[in-house]
């Protein structure tokens, strides 16, 4: 058994185990391994994902065991296909000959995806653009995916379980992607593996972006929904800007857990970075072993929104809208106290 690279540089274990077969086994071990022609990685799935409209590489076997986790059923069991650095090129590289829309390196981000289009297809399926269309892009720059319509943005994305724990892969695959593609290179991460010595690994491999998802301030909180502590992750922000990465923070509201009193608390170490930072709030939905638990309402969706703005970002987003809307009346609620682009 490999010794953790996070015990090697001072920091606890992850909570990382995975199934595999009738046992269970180290993310690390289980879906990472190195042979005599490089290191492989456990791939679920490769294509462009909505709504973030770029290229997710959906990796198996994670740091965390997230009970809330929607992705769980390749994130916390092995499964998938070995993919190579090499093999993510490629996909990268059929994938550039696809995009449709090329944005600066400070949009690498899944936040900004609806400043060009909300998804809804009605420019291709109806020759109309919807009421809440940006009016943006052309229906030629918009295309289908296996989840839906939407543009092609030059950027890569790395999704699902996340082992930045061991940064040798994607500093592999980030060299080679970066050395033959013009495609921004993100990261999606619960942050647990994002040491200085791995956050400055991967900037000198030229990662672009972080998507940092943080599940609670509260530490307790945070332990019971991942089986870790959020001590480092709460500095994360800091790190990440100073490297100069491009950076975005997404938090989930899930009622009687995760309100708006931790939600403000995670926006004020955003705001004493940088006000400018975007910020989503997606809506949780019953997933995994939180399938009791309830969403929440557009009322409380609102409520956030309205607390977290008031701390000081000006870049906030509601995310998962069709969670919390079902109704007319939402919607117009919506429109009146958050702002059309911004849910």
């Amino acid at each position: 058994m490999m010794k953790c690279n996070l015990i090697k540089q001072g920091y606890p274990q992850g909570n990382c185990f995975v199934e595999i077969g009738q046992g269970k086994a180290l993310a690390c071990e289980a879906t990472l391994k190195k042979t005599d022609n490089g290191l492989l990685r456990l791939i679920s799935a490769v294509h462009l994902s909505r709504p973030e409209n770029y290229l997710s590489i959906y990796q198996s076997g994670c740091s965390f065991s997230c009970r809330k986790c929607h992705s769980w059923n390749f994130t916390k069991i092995a499964k998938g296909d070995w993919w190579s650095p090499a093999d993510v090129l490629k996909a990268c590289k059929e994938y550039e000959k696809e995009v449709t829309v090329r944005e600066p390196r400070d949009r690498a981000t899944a936040f900004h995806a609806h400043d060009s289009c909300r998804g809804c297809g009605a420019c291709v399926m109806h020759g109309k653009r919807s009421s809440l269309c940006p009016k943006v892009i052309e229906k030629k720059e918009i295309v289908l995916s296996p989840q839906g319509w939407g543009p092609a943005r030059n950027i890569v994305a790395f999704t699902g379980g996340d082992l930045t724990c061991c940064p040798e892969y994607y500093i592999e695959c980030a060299r080679l992607i970066k050395a033959e593609t013009d495609l921004w290179v993100l990261i999606e991460t619960n942050g647990y593996g994002l040491t200085p010595q791995n956050l400055d690994a991967l900037k000198e491999a030229g990662v672009d972006s972080f998507w940092l998802d943080i599940k609670a301030h509260d530490g307790t909180d945070h332990k019971w929904l991942t089986g870790c502590f959020n001590r480092n992750i709460l500095k994360l922000p800091g790190e990440i800007v100073k490297r100069g990465f491009v950076l975005e923070v997404l938090s989930l509201y899930i009622p009687n857990l995760v309100e708006t009193p931790q939600l403000k608390k995670i926006a004020q170490l955003i705001f004493d970075i940088d006000p400018e930072i975007p910020y989503t709030l997606l809506a949780f939905f019953p997933e995994y072993q939180m399938k009791r638990y309830k969403s929440p309402k557009a009322s409380e969706m609102i409520e956030a929104y309205m607390g977290v703005r008031a701390v000081g970002l000006r870049n906030v987003r509601l995310g998962n809208t069709g969670v919390f809307a079902s109704s007319e009346q939402d919607y117009d609620l919506l429109k009146k106290k958050v702002g059309s682009g911004n849910y």
